[in-house]
């Protein structure tokens, strides 16, 4: 199977796309907001941000100096287009790996296996009564 279009190398490690999809969320994000959100070290996070900075997929924006130093970060146009091409390629993946479709999802199939089984439970109690 080949790589779906829109597939982003870059993006995809999990905490680059955790990153990217909390931004795309929103406008702009706190560097502290998306840290605590992710469960990252500073250091983690920066190092994510940067590489994420250089291939202009965010803007990020410094406020102040000292102890009231504020890094407030969001996705740029090209960055938004670059996740929204890889949410699509992955659907690509999921949706090709199931193969054919006949009709029936594994949803619809796990729903009419559980409506079987509620309906023969009430056809076992009725007749008991």
């Amino acid at each position: 199977m080949s790589t779906p279009s829109g597939f982003d190398e870059l993006i995809h490690p999990s905490t680059r796309l955790s990153v990217v999809a909390l931004l795309a969320a929103t406008e702009w994000a706190d560097f502290s907001f998306i840290r605590d959100s992710l469960s990252l070290s500073d250091s983690a996070l920066s190092k994510q941000l940067h590489t994420l900075e250089e291939a202009g997929y965010l803007e990020i924006h410094k406020e102040g100096g000292g102890r009231k130093r504020r890094t407030k970060v969001r996705l740029t146009s090209r960055g938004r287009t670059a996740f929204e091409g890889h949410v699509a390629a992955l659907r690509a993946i999921v949706e090709g790996a199931a193969g054919p479709t006949t009709g029936a999802t594994p949803a619809t199939e796990s729903a009419a296996a559980t409506t079987s089984g509620t309906q023969h439970q009430q056809q076992r109690a009725e007749a008991g009564r």
